[in-house]
């Protein structure tokens, strides 16, 4: 058996043991570091927010709203009667560093562009996918079959809506259990073997450290067809030798500043950080239960064989 592999799933059972019946409430009240000393990361945090990954054109060269401007904003969003597409969304407010983006560099607020061989690899992948959309399962978009979400990450994009995320800690790992799809992380602190360039996992392979007062976590091994309907454009365009390194900060009781650098030579002209604070919550997390009563893929491609016995036929 491959320890190298089942050391997670260890201890993912043994930090679900320990927190079993451990509230939230209980942890609001901790002291912000661990036992040993650590700052402590563990409880239900939520990084839900309607400030965009990339700025808006119409705010170039604005970084930052003014105080005033973010609170009109969220009065104006809290007000606004929900339309059909919006009403089951928990996207809230300006993030509280009020920046116009969750890109904060470069400092336009936009991922950079593609570089000539990025640009060719994303113009041939959706030529590819506008010619076989629908088909199998495998043309589909993990969100769409259920398998990945972008708010898993890495990086932790916001999502519309499930963006809360339980965080266990102990002296040799992180887990972050995102409630979108239920996704675990495990993140070995202790310093690990690799894994082999050939074997890719969703969530990639992450090995953490610590710089000072922060969680630095580094992942690369990446698979780059996680595609995630809401998440950037890397699951269409990224290739093997993308790496992500998250920064992890507890700023205060209430507060997790979480940063997240992408990086991808040959694809983006320059590498990218995105800034998305994470916020206490008061939990719990909710069951995602993507399959139940999910009949969307059978219907899709029921649906795609029905028009093509159509087209046959005229």
């Amino acid at each position: 058996m491959n320890t190298r592999l089942m050391a997670p799933l260890a201890t993912v059972t043994a930090l679900g043991f320990a927190f079993v019946g451990y509230s939230q409430g209980a942890m609001a009240q901790e002291d912000l570091r661990t036992p040993w000393g650590d700052p402590s990361f563990n409880g239900i945090w939520t990084n839900s927010t309607t400030t965009p990954l990339q700025r808006p054109d119409d705010l170039a060269g604005k970084a930052f709203y003014t105080p005033e401007e973010a609170a009109q904003i969220n009065r104006a969003e809290a007000a606004g009667a929900p339309s059909s597409d919006t009403f089951f969304r928990d996207m809230v407010g300006i993030v509280p560093t009020l920046r116009t983006s969750l890109v904060i560099d470069p400092p336009d607020g936009k991922v950079p562009a593609l570089t000539p061989e990025g640009q060719q690899r994303f113009d041939e992948l959706r030529a590819y996918a506008e010619l076989h959309p629908f088909d199998g399962p495998e043309n589909l978009d993990n969100t769409t079959r259920c398998i990945h979400f972008g708010g898993a990450g890495p990086p932790i994009i916001p999502e519309p809506y499930n963006n809360k995320y339980h965080i266990f800690q102990t002296r040799d790992y992180v887990a972050i259990l995102a409630e979108m799809n239920h996704t675990v992380r495990v993140v070995p602190l202790a310093e690990q073997e690799a894994l082999p360039g050939h074997i890719r996992q969703w969530v990639g392979d992450s090995q953490g450290r610590w710089d000072g007062e922060t969680l630095v976590v580094e992942t690369t091994n990446l698979d780059i067809n996680r595609m995630s309907r809401y998440g950037v454009f890397l699951d269409t365009v990224a290739d093997d030798n993308l790496k992500v390194t998250e920064r992890f900060t507890r700023t205060d009781a209430d507060t997790i500043m979480y940063q997240a650098t992408v990086e991808n030579p040959g694809i983006f002209v320059a590498p990218w950080t995105m800034e998305a604070p994470f916020r206490t919550d008061p939990g719990p997390l909710v069951e995602f239960a993507c399959h139940e009563g999910n009949y969307g893929m059978t219907n899709i491609l029921s649906g795609a064989r029905a028009d093509e016995r159509a087209a046959a036929a005229e």
